[in-house]
């Protein structure tokens, strides 16, 4: 399973906390979970990936509290980022994509990168969220919608 998802999780993870070493750490701490747990899983088709999706996604919450409360008590970072391979007009439109997904209310944004950047089906992001399929459409939708407005005005809300 490891090798099979792992790429994936990372990606899935990446895109929720924005930094690639953060990422791979919920990823692993995942596995680290699934490890412990193994015994009490049953495998039931995709039953496990299903629960490393959803400790991904619960460790990407807690790093997010976490970011909260220390740039509430660090003081601001100075510098740009280092600029990558990616022209400035790619990185900015990425820039500002970014931003308005971490605009969107949390639920949003979980909707909208498990439905369209990990590409699952309705069912599969209701089952990850223990939500019900309408709840996810819904959140599709409100996050769409919003995410259009703000690159339609080019600055998150």
């Amino acid at each position: 399973m490891f090798g099979e998802h792992h790429l994936e999780l990372v990606r899935l993870a990446l895109v929720m906390v924005g930094d690639l070493a953060t990422a791979e750490d919920a990823v692993q701490d995942a596995f680290e979970r699934l490890h412990r747990r193994r015994h009490g899983l049953r495998d039931e088709g995709d039953g496990l990936l299903r629960y490393a999706r959803s400790a991904v996604l619960n460790r990407c919450r807690s790093l997010h509290r976490r970011a909260v409360v220390a740039r509430k008590h660090a003081p601001a970072l100075a510098g740009p980022a280092a600029a990558g391979p990616d022209t400035a007009a790619q990185a900015a439109e990425r820039d500002v994509l970014i931003a308005a997904l971490r605009s969107l209310p949390r639920r949003q944004r979980e909707v909208l990168v498990l439905r369209y950047y990990a590409d699952l089906d309705v069912g599969e992001v209701a089952q990850i969220l223990r939500i019900g399929p309408s709840t996810v459409r819904s959140a599709a939708a409100r996050g769409l919608a919003r995410v259009a407005r703000v690159l339609e005005e080019g600055v998150p809300q």
